[in-house]
């Protein structure tokens, strides 16, 4: 879950819309940076200057930054950078001012202090924690001439403050802990943005230069005695100055040797001192606040694998259940089928069946095909009535798909109703493609005109098995809501069964788009008798069309036609001809096909990928699935996060100590 935040910040999808994130805040003498060296093993830059901020192998520019300026940050970066020391960091730094523009006068004005560009840092291994972190300048309340001036102070505060409203980003609140709590203008600032706490941390600093006998006040607020955060106080101990010269001094170690030696210091819970405790207090909150769960019923122990695969098979299995009272419309056999209409499964596919069957019906074929088609009078094409609803467009999308999905299946299309001018379009094709053929039809026309008749096709039926995609995974999502109460297991079971399921769903799509291969640019191709009964009725219609105007009733046989009428009746040229029976042919053709494709279309890919095939996305989820899990994807679906396991610990002491009680009073 971290990892996928951290490479939507690596894309800058944060530059357009909030993200998860640990934002490190405070006043510019609170041993930030300091904090922040501990929690990522990179040594910041600690001088007393302004220019706090983190360093990247690239920039980012800022949103507010012109064309030019945000090419130009984005051609700035370091790669393949093995080794991180001091030297090199502060190497880099040196060119971070002049790429952000921040060294240079421009115009004769001396250049700004600060920018709205973010520096980015990665950091990958086998040893660094999952962590994204945005350090942010300190505030500061006092100009320093030639350096700053009061633009400046509003302009930090209104950086920082904007990335603490930030309803997503949790607070590393730092503040040395040697000065007055109340005073401190970074903590209002958080109590006003946060004002229940659920994403701040406080941080103290600088325990070793409290003054004696005012240790009581710090420790009061690390046990919550004294101003309480929802995520409680920290306390951390930076190395002095005196330190950072001596290489041979291990910060660990004195950190280490300071939080178990020095009174009263030693005294506090060791989850509540030092870097360690601090990096997996961080994750923990970080995660929690990702997943805003806050669980009302913690169910049943599930420490052990064996507590986990329970725990899942249970959920599969009713799972399954309602996909099997799904699929046979039974959904009388459980009252989710009443509270969820998304979980009519079986009624949604047919339904969008018979929409498909309609949309190929009706808005299939480029052309209109003529009923009578003698001569070549064209067809005045469809009028639309105001007063009706328009059905001169076709969307071949009907149900809108999540983010999950969206990126396998077709978007909406909007398709005009078939035009009128068929035997003008027919005979163009065939003026443009004549050979030396006299009096029959070039096969590879009947090919061409039948790829242009049936062009949409695929637009109506890629749209169709995007619908269903969609209807299945709505239903496997509305399912694992409702058998899988439990949000943070949802959410992972999510996770694993996502793969299996696109892949699925690519099989349907990828059906799909065989079947139209095969029928649209192979050759045509039927052993339907119904081809040649279409084509030859197409020829009794036209020539009975064409004799209607020509009878009379001889009071004795009904209507009757003078042969020597039939032998003159309509002479038209050898093109003329050709023409005519190359429309009777597409016809008769396309009346055979458009039912064959549409079968083949529901059956195989529908039926088969989707809904009652051996691998369809409704069986995946299964005991069978859950039997070939590993323990360690067990533990990470099923397992409790640390915040559950904690608060069963406590609820186990407490009924123990209740239990203990209550055995004295018998």
């Amino acid at each position: 879950m971290l990892d996928k935040i951290d490479r939507l910040f690596a894309c800058n999808v944060g530059s357009y819309i909030d993200l998860p994130q640990l934002v490190v805040v405070g006043d510019q003498s609170s041993g930030k940076s300091s904090v922040l060296e501990g929690l990522t093993n990179l040594p910041f830059p600690r001088d007393s200057g302004l220019f706090e901020t983190s360093i990247s192998m690239k920039i980012i520019p800022g949103k507010q930054s012109n064309q030019e300026h945000a090419e130009h940050v984005r051609g700035w970066r370091k790669a393949d950078l093995i080794h991180l020391n001091e030297k090199t960091f502060a190497d880099i730094m040196r060119e971070v001012p002049m790429a952000m523009g921040l060294s240079e006068k421009l115009d004769g004005v001396d250049p700004p202090t600060f920018s709205d560009d973010v520096l980015s840092l990665e950091v990958r291994g086998p040893d660094q924690e999952h962590l994204s972190i945005i350090d942010v300048p300190g505030i500061f309340k006092k100009t320093t001439p030639g350096v700053t001036n009061k633009d400046d102070i509003q302009m930090v505060r209104s950086m920082v403050y904007g990335y603490m409203e930030n309803s997503r980003s949790v607070m590393l609140t730092v503040i040395p802990a040697n000065v007055d709590i109340a005073t401190q203008e970074i903590l209002e600032m958080a109590e006003e943005v946060d004002p229940n706490g659920q994403r701040t941390l406080g941080v103290l600093t600088k325990p070793d230069l409290v003054d004696k006998g005012a240790e009581n006040a710090i420790i009061d607020l690390i046990d919550g005695r004294k101003h309480p955060l929802t995520h409680g106080w920290h306390l951390v101990r930076n190395p002095g100055q005196q330190h950072l010269t001596n290489l041979e001094t291990s910060r660990q170690a004195l950190e280490r040797n300071f939080f178990m030696c020095e009174q009263p210091w030693n005294s506090l819970d060791k989850d509540k001192v030092g870097i360690p405790a601090l990096q997996v207090r961080l994750r923990e909150i970080l995660a929690e606040h990702i997943r805003r769960e806050f669980p009302k019923n913690l169910g049943l122990k599930r420490d052990t694998p064996a507590d986990q695969f329970k725990y899942l098979i249970e959920i599969a299995t009713r799972f399954q259940e309602n996909v099997v009272l799904a699929l046979t419309a039974r959904y009388g056999g459980n009252d989710t089928f009443d509270q969820e209409s998304g979980l009519r499964f079986a009624t949604a596919v047919v339904l969008r069946n018979d929409t498909f069957l309609e949309a190929v019906e009706k808005y299939g074929h480029t052309y209109c095909f003529k009923i009578h088609s003698a001569g070549f009078k064209v067809d005045e094409p469809a009028t639309q009535d105001d007063s009706k609803p328009d059905v001169s467009k076709l969307d071949t999308r009907a149900f809108k798909s999540s983010g999950d999905i969206v990126e396998i299946i077709s978007e909406n299309e909007a398709l005009l109703i078939p035009s009128g001018d068929i035997m003008g379009w027919l005979q163009r094709a065939y003026n443009s493609s004549r050979g030396f053929e006299i009096g029959t039809i070039n096969s590879a026309l009947l090919a061409l005109t039948w790829k242009e008749q049936s062009q949409k096709w695929n637009s109506i039926a890629l749209g169709y098995i995007s619908d269903v995609i969609t209807i299945a995974h709505g239903f496997v999502t509305n399912l694992l809501r409702h058998v899988c109460p439990d949000e943070r297991v949802r959410t992972r079971l999510t996770s694993v069964l996502m793969d299996g399921l696109v892949e699925r769903y690519q099989r349907a799509f990828a059906q799909v788009e065989f079947v139209l291969q095969v029928e649209r640019s192979g050759t045509p191709m039927t052993l339907d008798p119904y081809f040649n009964d279409n084509l030859e009725k197409c020829r009794q219609e036209r020539m009975q069309h064409s004799m209607s105007t020509k009878s009379f009733s001889d009071g004795v046989h009904g209507a009757v036609v003078r042969l020597d009428e039939i032998m003159q009746n309509h002479p038209m040229s050898n093109i003329e001809h050709t023409v005519q029976d190359l429309h009777d042919v597409l016809q008769s053709y396309y009346m055979v096909v458009k039912k064959r494709f549409v079968d083949n279309v529901c059956l195989q890919a529908t039926d088969h990928y989707l809904v009652s095939g051996p691998a369809t996305p409704l069986n995946l989820f299964s005991p069978a699935f859950v039997g070939a899990m590993t323990p360690e994807q067990l533990d990470e679906v099923a397992g409790e996060d640390p915040s559950q396991k904690r608060k069963r610990r406590q609820l186990e002491k407490e009924i123990e100590e209740l239990e203990t009680g209550r055995k004295i009073l018998i």
